[in-house]
Order: C-alpha cells, then structure tokens, then sequence
C-alpha cells in the first residue's frame, strides 16, 4: 500500500510539473498573445467585475456584520426552513446570489456560517445553489450581446432562476444525518457591530476579495488564450466531437462547451453569430451560466479554503443547475417558438446590442432584491399569522374542553 501511494504521489507531482512545464513553454512561444490576453482579462476587471461585483460585496459585509441577517431571519423563517430547510438567515445570501452575481452568494454563506449565523450544515445547502449569475450579466452582456434580444435574456433568467431553485429543493435533505451529531448552528454567534468598524471592515475585506477575484480572472483569460493557441481545445474538441456526433453536436460546439466549462465570459462569446437553431445555442448559453466555469470556481475555492466547508455540495450543484438551465431554456425556446437561426435574429436586431445599459441592468437587479424581499416579508408574515391563529384556536379548545 505505501509503494502504491508513493507511485501515485510521483505521478501527481510528474502531470503538475509537466503541465507547468508547458504552461512556461506557451508563454516563451506566444508572448504578444499573451499580453494581449491579459490586458483583455484587466479590462474586464476594470470595466465590469469590479464596478460590478465591489458594491455588493460590501452590502453583503454589511448586512452580516450588522447582525440584520438575524433579523431577516427571524422574518422570513417560516418561507426557507419548509422550501430549502436552512434557517431564515439564509435568505441574505439567496437573495443577494441572485441580483450580485457570481460570486457573491457563496460569499456572503461563508460569512454567515463564519459570523456563527448557520450552521456547517446549512451553509454547505446553500452553496449547492445561491452562487448564481446576475441579471445584470445575463440581460446585458448575453441576452442584448451575444444574442441581441432581450426577450432571450428574460427566458434565460428565468431558466436560470428555477434550475437553482430546484436545486436548492433537491439538496434540503443533504446532511440531516449530521444535524443532530455536531451539524447544529454555534450557540453564540458573533456579536453585532457597531456601523463604523463594520463598514470599515465590510470595505477591507471587500477590497482584498476583488483582488482575488481579478488575479483569477486574469490568469483565466491568459490559461483559455494558450489552449486555444496551442491546439489543444482543438484537439479536444476533435476527439469529443467524434463522441457525441451522434447527439447532434459537432466539433466546433464541443469546442463552444470546453470553452464556457473553462471560463464563462469566453464560453457565451463564442455563441455570437452561431448558425445553429436558437434554441440549442440557448441551451449552451444556459448551462454554461449554471455551470458557472472553471474560473469563477476557483474564486469560490479561495473563499471556502479556510472555513473547513465541504466543496462537494458545491460542485454538485453546480453541475445539476447546469444541466437543468439547458433543460428548462430548451423548453421555453420550444414553447415562445423560437425556430430561426441564432444569426437570422442578430442580423434583425442589430440595433438593440446595446439597448440595456449597465446602469438599467443594475437598477433592475435592484428592483429585482426588493420585489424579493417583498414578496419573503409578506409571504412570512401570512404564515406568522395563520400560525397565530391555529395557536388561538387550539387555545380555546382546550379551555372549552376545561
């Protein structure tokens, strides 16, 4: 046994030499390329992740370090213990996972969980399915960009939407067997903070997550230049295009998919000008958006590393809210009749490429958190009254029964 761990410990360090190996090659071999790539991976930085991304990683420090998570979630218990069985605390994190984008709800779990808000339990649910794309992503940058049609930008959200909240259905029994052996929320959590060092911190903190954020974007945006560079996507694409020819995809949507598994920005720039039917180019787009990539992944990582998470719910949900996007943008494709080509409908809507600004997609991911918010407050109070009443009523019959 020891020989054959130390077999697979040479060859473990043997494929990491060799891939750095030839990771140092590419870039003696592509040097312009490769600067090209990473001023590209900076201007994404610069002119979308970080104005993006910023505010909201410091709203969510905020919202955690004031302790008002715990006042959401004594409000809105009632609607995410039956829906996800995770405390009502939570809801922060579900709801800023759907309006901040990547990566900000897996954020703000690890904080709560950290805070002593939810338990290990309970955070390892909600990674499974609050880490999810933005509006502001998914209406401008591929519903207006790449497919030029905000009406595909709304079914993707909300194929989007529901995939994660199915997910989020289906993980509510993970780990109940833990619960009850060590699984239990901490029984003090961090006290609240005063407004000035909270937002003090809220700002440190946000400051060094955009840095990592931003380093794993731009070593992403150079690693998928070389690939592609060197020929291996298309050699990968080649050998897995002979394996799926017979679903109906070919060696340049295989190539597509790698892509998009790899890094998401890539991935969906890749379907403008696909002359493939809309509906399979929306279900591409739909997965690649669940999956989320390979770099956002690894941002994720670097805030789960230290807080002795598990990652499995996490890949797990992943790979199924990916999987179910497609499914779900396929259907609705189908259903709103979207039969033509995706080329046919960005040669017709030219025009509207830049009709959403950021500015509008950020006040409709605004919009969006308080019509959610509305909606848990007001679902939440119905139950506190129906349980109110049930409580009044089991009282007067068990004094008539006196």
């Amino acid at each position: 046994m020891v020989k054959v761990s130390r077999i697979k410990r040479y060859v473990y360090d043997f494929a990491v030499f060799a891939g750095l190996a030839l990771c140092a090659a590419a870039l003696l071999l592509y040097p312009q390329e490769s600067i090209g790539a990473a001023k590209n991976g900076l201007t994404l930085c610069f002119n979308v992740i970080i104005p993006s991304l910023f505010p909201f990683f410091v709203l969510s420090s905020m919202i955690v370090n004031l302790g008002f998570a715990r006042y959401f979630g004594r409000a809105l218990e009632p609607v995410m213990r039956p829906l996800f069985n995770v405390g009502g605390a939570c809801s922060t994190a579900f709801v800023l996972g759907f309006i901040g984008g990547y990566p900000v709800g897996a954020r703000t779990v690890i904080a709560l969980y950290k805070n002593g808000t939810c338990s290990k339990t309970e955070a390892e649910r909600m990674l499974s399915f609050c880490n999810n794309s933005g509006p502001a992503f998914i209406f401008g940058v591929v519903g207006a960009g790449v497919f030029a049609s905000s009406s595909v930008g709304l079914l993707l959200y909300l194929a989007h939407t529901v995939a994660s909240v199915c997910v989020g259905l289906l993980f509510r029994n993970w780990g109940a067997g833990q619960e009850a052996t060590g699984g239990t929320r901490r029984s003090i959590a961090a006290a609240a903070q005063p407004f000035a060092p909270a937002f003090t911190d809220a700002v440190k903190s946000s400051f060094l997550s955009m840095l990592n954020i931003c380093a794993f974007v731009l070593f992403f945006t150079v690693l998928i230049s070389l690939l592609t560079l060197t020929g291996l996507i298309p050699a990968l694409s080649a050998a897995f295009g002979r394996l799926f020819a017979p679903l109906g995809f070919d060696r340049e949507w295989i190539e597509r998919l790698l892509t998009g598994i790899i890094e998401l920005s890539s991935g969906v720039a890749s379907l403008r000008g696909a002359t493939a039917s809309l509906y399979r180019s929306m279900a591409t787009a739909a997965f690649m958006l669940g999956w989320a990539g390979l770099s956002i992944h690894a941002q994720v990582l670097s805030f789960i590393a230290d807080s002795g998470l598990s990652v499995k719910t996490y890949f797990f949900g992943k790979l199924l809210h990916g999987l179910l996007s497609a499914v779900f943008a396929s259907i609705l494709a189908r259903i709103f009749v979207f039969r033509l080509p995706a080329g046919v409908y960005l040669a017709e809507q030219v025009r509207a490429m830049a009709s959403l600004s950021f500015g509008a997609a950020l006040q409709i991911s605004c919009l969006s958190a308080g019509l959610i918010l509305i909606f848990f407050i007001i679902t939440a109070r119905r139950a506190k009254v129906r349980r109110e009443a049930h409580k009044m009523q089991g009282g007067k019959k068990r004094s008539l029964k006196k």
